[in-house]
């Protein structure tokens, strides 16, 4: 018995820090997946969110998709003109590019 998808799905995992009882991965909702992980770790659903991982077994692939889902919650956040959660933080500074982030100007 396997423990892989039959179908041809992408499934989404987040690894998330559980403080002392370590990290978990956590399964994201098939419908809408991609939407599905960042809404959920914009609602705090995760403590700390490690890294996001994307598969499908029928294709024979899978792709460390963090990057992605730290720069659109950078890019949500920006066009909010809002700052990224404080539990989002270290998960957004360490996978989003430097040059996507909004900085405040300063008037003189």
């Amino acid at each position: 018995m396997s423990i892989a998808p039959n179908s041809d799905e992408t499934i989404y995992l987040v690894a998330d820090n559980s403080g002392r009882n370590g990290s978990t991965w956590c399964k994201a909702d098939l419908e809408r997946a991609v939407e599905t992980v960042i809404q959920d770790l914009l609602a705090r659903k995760y403590r700390q969110p490690i890294r996001v991982v994307a598969f499908n077994t029928a294709e024979r692939w899978s792709e460390d998709v963090s990057e992605d889902i730290a720069r659109e919650i950078q890019h949500r956040c920006n066009l909010q003109l809002s700052d990224v959660p404080s539990h989002l933080q270290e998960f957004v500074d360490r996978y989003a590019a430097q040059d996507s982030r909004q900085y405040s100007l300063r008037l003189v």
